[in-house]
This record gives C-alpha cells, structure tokens and sequence, in this order.
C-alpha cells in the first residue's frame, strides 16, 4: 500500500517547484524524505512564515517560482553584480603569448619537459 507520502510527494514532483514547503510531521524518516525528494525554494517543518520573517535564512524560490535569494546579506549579494578584474604590470610580458608561434610551441615544450 502507497503512503500519503508518497503519493503527495509524487503529486508535488508533478508540478512546477513550489517557492516554499510547509511539513508538519513529528517522523524524521518523513521530513528526511520531504527535503530530500521536493525542490522548492524555502521553508518550514512544523510552522509556516516563519522563514520569510528571519533575516538570517534566504529566501527566494527555484526554476519558474523565482531565482535568487533576498532578506539580509542574501539580499545584497543576489542583487549585487561581483565583477572579476585580473590585472597585471606590462612591464612583465613574455612574446612567447603572441604569433606567431611557429619556434615558440619547441621552446614551450623544452621548458615544460
């Protein structure tokens, strides 16, 4: 016989991601198993809201219910852009990095060898 379980987790995996999940259950076989097998963006075991109240935990949802995470330094870093930037002196260049390369690839060799 199939559990309510397992037939709700099946129903669930059948639609678009939920952006939050509500588990009231005291089995921890059964909130194991809700965590594992549901995507969903956020939420609570045993309560509701309480996630979108705390600053301290992201939320934001997966796939179609939404992308990133907002709510204290979740916030600032999804709506922040990190630029990389690599920058180096001209003075130390090598012409081995330009064409053309045709003795230049032995010399590489050599060195590598």
């Amino acid at each position: 016989m199939i559990s309510y379980l397992v037939k709700s987790i099946s129903k669930i995996r059948k639609l678009p991601r939920p952006l939050a999940l509500y588990f009231f259950s005291n089995s921890r076989e059964d909130t194991q198993r809700v965590l594992s097998d549901i995507s969903f963006g956020g939420g609570c075991i045993n309560d509701t809201l309480l996630h979108v109240a705390s600053p301290h935990l992201p939320f934001g949802g997966v796939g179609s219910s939404g992308i990133g995470s907002y709510h204290g330094k979740a916030s600032f870093e999804t709506f922040s852009h990190k630029k990389s930037i690599l920058k180096k002196p001209l003075k130390i260049d090598t012409p081995l990095r330009y064409p053309p390369f045709k003795n230049k690839l032995k010399y590489l060799k050599k060195l590598v060898h």
